[in-house]
């Protein structure tokens, strides 16, 4: 069981790192996910995703604050944005299509700016 839980959250953790670079994919939920499976998994991977330099602070004042940095949100919905409002003009001759873009942008924006922010 533990190599599994290590496998899904090693998983997680690749899915939380491509998350920093597309911006659909969310990174924050993806490395708490890795590391709730690496805590019950393997302790020693736990800690040493805790003390990285970049991914480490993500997991601590997500766990920590129930927050996320104001940076970090102003960033996030910006790119989401970006994206989706050039991905809804590319689709625009498929409106419905246009329509979902639009929709899941407020979405991910409503979930972003629901939790607090991290002074």
């Amino acid at each position: 069981m533990k190599i599994v839980l290590i496998v899904l959250g090693s998983i997680a953790l690749v899915l939380g790192v491509l998350g920093i670079f597309m911006p659909l994919l969310p990174t924050t939920p993806f490395l708490l996910l890795a590391a709730a499976l690496y805590f019950r998994g393997s302790p020693r991977l736990y800690e040493w995703l805790l003390n990285q330099k970049r991914l480490g602070p993500y997991i601590r004042n997500f766990r920590e604050h129930k927050a996320i940095p104001l940076r970090v949100k102003i960033i996030s919905v910006t790119m989401v944005w970006l994206t989706l409002l050039y991905c809804a003009y590319i689709t625009h001759e498929r409106l419905w299509l246009s329509i979902m873009m639009i929709v899941t942008a407020t979405g991910i924006t409503w979930h972003i700016l629901s939790y607090k922010t991290l002074r």
